[in-house]
Parts: C-alpha cells; structure tokens; sequence
C-alpha cells in the first residue's frame, strides 16, 4: 500500500516487488553517513598553487546553508557547496571560496569543520559533483535486508525533501505561483498546515488564515519561521499579495517553481510505470543521458539512461511519454506556456529532462546496514523507500 504521503508528492507506485524490511533510519545522526564524490578531473585539479581554496567541509546536526554562514560570520569566509547536506545526518563535501586568496586555516566547531584540501584555478562547481556515497543504519527492522537486491530497479522519483518533509506545500506554492494565484500563494505560505508540523507552528498558523490577524500576531511567529516573518510583513506594510511573494529570496522562489516541476516528473513517472511503459531501458525515439551527463537522442550499443521531460516552457512533446504527461497538465490546469510568468520573469524555467531511473552503483549490505553510490540530483531515501516500504515515511525517519 502506498503511504498517503507519497501520493501527496506524485508517487503512487512502487518499482519493486520486494515486500518490504520496515525499520526506521535516523534514530542518531551516526545512523546515516553522506559522502560527496567528485569526478577525477576536478580531484586532479585540486593542487598546492595560488587560486581558489577548496577545504573538505564534515559536519553534523546543521544543513549546509546554516554551516556556511556561520564560517562567514566567524571567518568572513563566503564559500559556494556542490551540493546541499540536511542536519539529519553526518556529511562530508566539498566548498569552494568565490575569491582568489589564501582562504583560511583548518577549523573546527562541536557542529562541523573544515579543511583546507588545496587550491584550484577555476572555481568548483555543481557539475564537477558527480554523485554521492551513502552509509545507512536500518534499525528495528525484520533483518532482510541482504534480500534486496532489486537496487537497478528503482525509478528515480524526487523525494520528500524537495517538497518540505514534513510540511509537503514547497509545490503548491510553486502551482500557485503558476496560476498567478498570489493570495493563494501567500495564503499556503502562511497558514498550510500539516499532521506533522508542531503543535506549536501549527496554532499560529490557524490565526495566520485570517488576514485581519496578521498584525496582531506578527510578534508570535517564531524568528525560525523566517520566511513566513518576511510575507507577513510585506503584507502588513502593503497588503500586496505578489510584492509579498516578490519578497522572498529569488533561490527559494526558483525552488518553489523547481518543486512543482518535481511533482508533475513523479506524477509522470508513476502513470508511465503504471502504464507498462519499459523505464530501466532506452528504446528508439527516447531521449538519454550518457555517462558523462551529457543529453541526445537513443544510440544502440551506447551506454545510455533513459530520460523523461522535465516540463517547463520549453516542454518537448516528442516522447513516447506525452500521453501520460499531457493527461497530467490537463488535470492540473497547467499549460508549458505557464512556466514564462510575466509577472516574476526570474523565476520562469524552461524545464529539460531527467533520468528515469536511479544509477545505483557500489551497492551491498551488511546485518541492518546498507551501503551505495548514487549519481548527482538522486535521493537515498527513495532507494530506502523501496527496500522498507514504510507504513509512514516521516515515523520512519524519512
């Protein structure tokens, strides 16, 4: 049976016929070992000369972004990641300062450190990340795991955190962004609730339904909720529901955008599985990734994965995937053309495509312990997903 969380982000099927271990992850952050790989051009470039520091940033119990701007309030440091690691974990990976300079010594904190692994003459990007290898503890589980072996199975959907977890609104907000609905935009902001969420977050947020309220209980809206706290006030300032909107750092409006994409890929996915459609092979006619990353039309005898649009703007029809995606739009009253939005021009997006199935390599497991290599943009938890078929992904640690 699928969670009712799942369906909630697009996801309404299962790739494998493996039953299931239960279990939960997370129970301590040692449970879960994320560990960033680059490819062997950009580790080569890394050497002892002038240019830019690289440092190995290890951290635990802090995300990324929270990480980075305390070592620029401690070191007036400004260093770019590859990728982005949650708090619920312990991670390694690579940053990059935006300057040339000699950066600053190896440092520690009781959350994170940071080494200074060398310097590169051009500064690293998101594209030298090639992937990331993943060490997962599974307790209380029925000690199966050494049956899964059904990891190159997997379809590569976008996984809970894309959405917000525990509160899934980051698509909505982009829908209603799509629609040009701001009120409804502000509105999920401020006041979409969810099971989850605590007692707390959740009471203000039923005051914050009414905007009559937003002044009076400006001052109760807790300083984490940071974001809520900046659509309160433009809208307490101007009672403008797309300047509010507007108001919102521009990465966190592109995510919003960039999460209603995902969930329109999972629903895409799951109808095209569902279907019969063959999404773990290329056929004649589809689009493929090579393994350099690199977009192009079906080649027999290369070594490719299958890719499904990702719809934008741009949206490429000709796929054997255009009947599912189609049905999609039309029951979300979305057209491509949406995707330009006039009103906030820096935020429209074109789309592209994305790998149908996750490229699970180095793969094996060990009594409650699994151990594997994704490639870059896929999440561990849905690989999890499919090993422990939780009744409730959140209970589960997910």
């Amino acid at each position: 049976m699928i969670p009712h969380l799942d369906s909630l982000i697009g996801i309404s099927v299962y790739s494998t016929n493996f039953k299931g271990i239960g279990g939960k992850i997370r129970i301590e952050p040692e449970d879960f070992h994320v560990s960033e790989r680059i490819s062997e051009k950009a580790k080569n470039s890394i050497g002892e000369n002038d240019g830019y520091a690289v440092y190995k940033l290890k951290k635990k119990k802090i995300d990324t972004n929270h990480a980075l701007s305390d070592i620029f309030k401690k070191k007036g440091l400004r260093l770019k990641a590859l990728g982005l690691k949650d708090a619920s974990a312990i991670t390694e990976q690579f940053v990059c300062a935006g300057n040339k300079g000699r950066g600053v010594d190896s440092f520690s904190t009781e959350k994170y450190s940071l080494e200074k692994i060398g310097n590169v003459k051009k500064p690293l990007s998101k594209k030298d990340m090639i992937g990331n290898h993943f060490k997962i503890k599974i307790t209380e589980s029925t000690n199966d795991l050494s049956s899964f072996v059904d990891y190159e199975k997997t379809l590569n959907f976008y996984g809970y955190q894309r959405f917000g977890s525990k509160r899934p609104v980051t698509h909505l907000i982009g829908k209603a962004i799509l629609q040009r609905d701001f009120k409804n935009a502000v509105d999920l902001v401020l006041s979409f609730t969810s099971s989850y969420d605590s007692k707390e977050n959740t009471e203000i947020r039923e005051k914050l339904i009414d905007p009559a309220n937003y002044k009076k209980y400006f001052d109760q809206v807790p300083y984490q909720m940071d974001i809520e706290r900046i659509v309160l006030e433009e809208m307490i300032d101007h009672s403008d529901p797309l300047k509010a909107i507007h108001a919102i750092p521009l990465s966190l409006r592109r995510f919003y955008i960039q999460a209603y994409q995902s969930f329109i890929f999972n629903q895409s996915l799951s109808a095209a599985f569902s279907d019969g459609e063959n999404l773990f092979e290329a056929e004649s006619g589809d689009v493929c990734f090579d393994f350099k990353g690199i977009i192009g039309k079906y080649v027999k005898g290369m070594d490719q994965y299958l890719a499904l649009p990702f719809v934008g703007y741009s949206y490429y029809k000709k796929t054997r995937f255009d009947y599912q995606i189609s049905k999609i739009l039309q029951e979300e009253e979305i057209a491509p053309k949406d995707f330009f939005i006039k009103e906030m021009q820096e935020v429209s997006n074109e789309g592209g495509f994305r790998q149908a199935a996750i490229h699970c390599t180095d793969y094996s497991s060990h009594d409650d312990v699994a151990e594997f290599t994704l490639s870059r943009g896929s999440f561990a938890t849905i690989l999890l997903r499919e090993i422990m078929k939780p009744d409730d992904p959140m209970i589960a640690g997910f």
